[in-house]
């Protein structure tokens, strides 16, 4: 077990433990409320699923498209969350002779990132009985947890920062302000969004701490890690736009010419490197945070890395 690395901001986690207690929410009390998924009912607001940009579909393929687009994000959401709950509670061992506030913090940090978890296999559940069959989510959680968590823990929380970022961006910016997403679907995210706002702190807070026991030499390998990591992400974000392309061609209702293939597919996959990728890079949190720790020829290679991601044009 590693030694408590620095000194801990206890009061910030202190007023984390207060906010969670107050905003702590039930899935059936609070969430779901015996509701389901009606079909045809918006999921993502058009800013996050792109599709807008496929002009050859008409308005209630655009729909559809974006529903199974919404559906693999609340997949990835669960999928995420399992290699966060795990690095969590590895890093709450490390306070367990120090500060027992942060102790505290990064227990219930785990207990919701486990509940969160719960809810998309229920969400996805839910989903399931309003959409064709045929529907694939392509990860398994286990085993992208498992290669995550090979990483540094610098690597591991400079991701999470950015994860955490971007979700309550998304949430803040184009999910809540949307009259037209489904209310459940809506739910489901200003729940999630109470309590990652707190765990989006407490990342923060970690990422600090540890990079502050972190040598010259570890942060340089870690910058790379870093970078792996984002390319691991994308990976899975290409092989999943390529199912989902797969299956809104096979249930869309009508035979696509192979342009409109091409066109849905290569919009799904811009859509996704936007949603998990560009959207938290790009936020200036998170910009700052990253640039405050890191050298400006790391931070180079992290912009390089992002550049050959981007579409050609």
């Amino acid at each position: 077990m590693s030694a408590v690395t620095s000194e801990v901001d206890s009061e910030r986690f202190g007023r984390c433990i207060a906010a969670s207690k107050r905003v702590r929410w039930d899935i059936d009390l609070d969430v779901i409320r015996g509701r389901r998924f009606e079909p045809g009912q918006k999921f993502l607001p058009d800013g996050l699923s792109l599709v807008e940009k496929v002009g050859s579909l008409s308005p209630e393929e655009k729909r559809y498209l974006g529903r199974i687009e919404g559906r693999t994000y609340a997949n990835m959401f669960g999928l995420i969350e399992r290699y966060i709950s795990d690095k969590v509670l590895e890093l709450s061992r490390e306070h367990v002779f120090g500060d027992q506030t942060a102790l505290e913090a990064l227990v219930r940090f785990t207990d919701e990132e486990l509940k969160h978890q719960e809810l998309f296999r229920r969400i996805e559940l839910l989903v399931a009985d309003s959409m064709p069959q045929g529907y694939r989510f392509l990860p398994d959680p286990n085993e992208v947890a498992r290669a995550v968590l090979s990483k540094s823990t610098w690597a591991v929380l400079a991701l999470t920062l950015h994860v955490e970022l971007f979700t309550l961006a998304h949430y803040r910016e184009s999910i809540e302000p949307d009259p037209a997403v489904s209310p459940l679907f809506k739910d489901i995210f200003l729940y999630h969004w109470k309590e990652e706002s707190q765990h989006a702190i407490m990342d923060e807070l970690e990422f600090r701490r540890i990079d502050a026991a972190t040598t010259a030499e570890r942060r340089d390998r870690a910058v790379d890690e870093f970078i792996e990591l984002v390319a691991a992400v994308d990976g899975i974000l290409q092989a999943q736009s390529a199912a989902d392309s797969a299956y809104f061609t096979a249930t869309c209702g009508r035979t696509l010419t192979p342009a409109e293939e091409r066109d849905v597919c290569a919009t799904l996959l811009e859509a996704y490197r936007w949603q998990y990728i560009f959207s938290g890079v790009q936020r200036t949190h998170f910009a700052r945070a990253l640039s405050d720790l890191i050298t400006e020829a790391q931070m180079g290679r992290v912009q390089a890395a992002l550049a050959s991601l981007q579409p050609a044009g």
